[in-house]
């Protein structure tokens, strides 16, 4: 075949397809995780022809963590200033299901983009949230605008963070409707009723392993998990590096138990603070409280679980994806309970724009524990259950 003809049929897309295949890629398996020739592979192109567009992984990986970013904010300059809520919500919501393969790379990823990548990229996100923040503070004039809006954008964005199968047009109109009530909801109001929730210790490190964990983790949660050496872990514990095998096969192994030590702790909370709840609607709302003030308590630890579990292998992260599993079942069935008219994807739908509403609004209040950040959070949650 001539050059002529090659050129002929080349997608004059291809930049944009890369891009596309990139994020899904590394929304699935993490920056570290991804490799250029399994990027080529998903566009069906050579590693050479990838290498004419982007010069190295970094480079694309820039355009990946930009492009949904970029999408919202051309989406929202199309919507009129004085436009309604719902007006402004809606091309956020259709936007972020559209790409929600591709759409969850700045979440977690951009913590690998150097300092002024990252401040263009937040720049651009402050622009949506305070679109979102402007419109809620016209329609709903409560306290915490920034804080509902930045919520409701959570919830909407959590649609990017699993895969549950469910219609298009269906999750659209779900996640506008929760993100709409997030907005409404008054946070002050929960701070003096604030449920009482009992959580487990977090282990005491009595043996070596544990104590390998107990410093791995906010090593992780700092640096990210790949540029974490082994030879920090053991530095951090007094261990020679080749010690730290006698504990771990090796580096992702830490990361592994870390996570499923996480896992362990949420589930012994869940099952603390069900204990005795009868009605659904309290059922949702106890765990609500026990997840959000996990959240707050075990910052590092989750953190690095919701982050860092896409790039283990699958071997690894099959008991942690289980456990997963697990735990937004428990929260399905009694979310199903208190609202009969949700079907199981629904529910799950709805479950899981609830953790986005507590990883966003803890990030907005940088997780500063408190017992009126605790409420105000699991107040948002519940408005974004539909309770």
């Amino acid at each position: 075949m001539t050059t002529e003809s090659t050129a002929a049929i080349r997608p004059r897309n291809r930049k944009q397809l890369i891009v596309e295949a990139a994020g899904r890629a590394f929304s699935r398996r993490g920056y570290h995780g991804t490799s250029m020739e399994e990027i080529a592979a998903g566009v069906g192109i050579t590693g050479a022809a990838l290498y004419r567009h982007f010069p190295n992984k970094y480079a694309l990986f820039v355009d990946c963590a930009h492009v949904m970013a970029d999408r919202l904010v051309a989406a929202l300059d199309e919507v009129p200033p004085e436009a309604a809520l719902a007006d402004v919500l809606a091309p956020v919501t259709r936007v972020t299901v559209a790409h929600r393969a591709s759409g969850g790379v700045h979440r977690w990823e951009s913590r690998y983009l150097n300092r002024e990548d990252r401040q263009a990229l937040r720049a651009k996100f402050a622009h949506v949230v305070g679109r979102v923040t402007d419109v809620a503070r016209r329609e709903h004039p409560l306290p915490d605008d920034h804080l509902r809006a930045v919520a409701a954008l959570g919830a909407i964005g959590s649609i990017t963070m699993h895969r549950t199968s469910i219609a298009q047009r269906r999750v659209e109109d779900l996640l506008l409707a929760s993100a709409m009530r997030v907005v409404a909801t008054d946070p002050a109001a929960a701070t003096g009723s604030a449920r009482f929730v009992e959580l487990p210790a977090q282990p005491v490190p009595r043996t070596r392993r544990a104590e390998i964990l107990a410093a791995a983790i906010p090593l992780f949660e700092q640096d990210g998990f790949a540029t974490v050496t082994n030879g920090r872990i053991a530095e951090a514990v007094g261990l020679a590096p080749s010690a730290l095998y006698r504990y771990f096969p090796g580096k992702a192994d830490i990361l592994a138990a870390a996570c499923l030590q996480a896992a362990g702790l949420l589930a012994q909370a869940v099952e603390q603070n069900l204990r005795g709840v009868v009605d659904p609607h309290d059922a949702v709302v106890a765990l609500t409280a026990a997840y959000v003030a996990y959240s707050f308590e075990h910052t590092a630890l989750t953190s690095v679980a919701n982050a860092e579990l896409v790039g283990l292998p699958a071997t690894l992260q099959r008991p942690l994806v289980v456990a997963q599993r697990e735990h937004v079942a428990v929260w399905e069935q009694q979310l199903r309970l208190a609202r009969p008219e949700l079907d199981s994807r629904q529910a799950r739908v709805l479950v899981h724009a609830g953790f986005g509403v507590v990883v966003e609004a803890g990030r907005r209040l940088r997780w500063q524990d408190s017992p009126g950040h605790r409420a105000a959070v699991a107040a948002l949650v519940v408005g974004a259950l539909g309770l």
